[in-house]
């Protein structure tokens, strides 16, 4: 493996890559260039940037990093509708990314930390513990990562949710600078409202997010509508619980008049009770929400079994009833443990 020196290009904004050129002398210029090749030809190595003096490519060379994970497994579904890559940062950790075909867009699920800190008891990040953050340009770098794929067969990337390993709102400064370079308009150019970040409830990063004035959409795991048993679920609650949350969602929902939609993952016998649908009911009357229901994915080390089809049945006609906006949700890449919450940091 390549020594790890210098900075991860990735890492730098526009004009913090002027600022670099500008103190070798470079004209400003330049950084445009670089930045279209990183971001619209996709170049994975300075070399192809055949726009640029053979001077300037070297000291790019010299003083920082093009990082590109490295794939160390692959899988994908038996259907062919989903992908699963273990990626190889650059000082040798790894994560989980995730593409997914749908019939009018790509979507990828990508990461923002390497392992996790929730300990959400039903998922296998949570279970396998935390590393670190990833850097913005690691965060970057998957997106682009997938990107290059689908290039190669004409498609290009529609979709992404910052789902993945980690939770994004500890994860804050490198989420929104990721978030910022990939929408940004002279590079990658993904809308805003193509990208999901998804979090479990970190009250003062939803508050936060809700000043930043973009076009985002905000996923907020919930799993459960009464405090004792979300914080048997979800350790957060325990210090961010319910009242808190839907105060700070009110809050987001008016500063950005945007919908928040509430994950739900359906666990038999323990949050697909009638009781829990009417207190998720009452809870989201009103508000500009919409629920996405998905019967759990199994995992290794949580006893929980996916909601039989006659509860979710029943648990969504109280839903109907109370008018509550909801999607059920399929399962995707069971196969290969590709499912929301099965993402782990090793292969197998």
């Amino acid at each position: 493996m390549k020594k790890d020196t210098g900075l991860n290009i990735y890492d730098l904004d526009l004009p913090a890559l002027e600022a670099l050129l500008t103190g070798w002398g470079e004209p400003t210029y330049r950084a445009g260039q670089i930045w279209e090749w990183l971001y619209k030809r996709l170049a994975n190595d300075f070399d192809q940037m055949s726009s640029l003096p053979k001077s300037l490519r070297e000291q790019l060379t010299e003083h920082t990093r093009l990082v590109v994970p490295v794939v160390k497994a692959r899988q994908e579904s038996e259907d062919g509708e989903t992908r699963k890559d273990l990626l190889e940062m650059s000082d040798g950790e790894l994560v989980e990314v995730v593409l997914m075909h749908y019939l009018k867009r790509e979507s990828a699920c990508i990461s923002t930390q390497i392992g996790c800190p929730m300990g959400c008891v039903f998922c296998a990040t949570g279970q396998s513990g935390f590393r670190r953050n990833l850097s913005a340009g690691e965060i970057v770098a998957q997106a682009l990562h997938i990107a290059r794929g689908l290039e190669l067969t004409g498609q290009r990337l529609s979709n992404l949710v910052l789902m993945g390993m980690g939770e994004p709102l500890l994860n804050y400064d490198a989420t929104l600078a990721a978030v910022r370079c990939l929408s940004h308009p002279r590079g990658f150019r993904l809308g805003q409202r193509h990208i999901t970040v998804s979090t479990v409830g970190i009250v003062p990063g939803i508050l936060r997010l809700a000043e930043e004035g973009l076009q985002v959409n905000l996923a907020v795991s919930l799993h459960a509508a009464t405090d004792p048993l979300r914080s048997t679920l979800m350790p957060i609650n325990r210090k961010h619980g319910l009242d808190a949350l839907f105060k700070a969602l009110a809050q987001y929902i008016e500063r950005t008049n945007r919908q928040v939609t509430l994950e739900w993952v359906l666990i038999d016998g323990v949050n697909d009770t009638l009781e829990q649908a009417e207190a998720l009911a009452a809870r989201v009357t009103g508000s500009l929400v919409h629920v996405n229901l998905i019967p759990l994915n199994p995992t290794a080390n949580y006893a929980g079994r996916p909601s039989a089809p006659e509860r979710i049945t029943a648990f969504t006609e109280i839903l109907e009833r109370r008018r509550i906006p909801f999607t059920a949700r399929l399962r995707r890449g069971l196969d290969i443990q590709a499912g929301c919450g099965q993402l782990r940091r090793r292969q197998g």
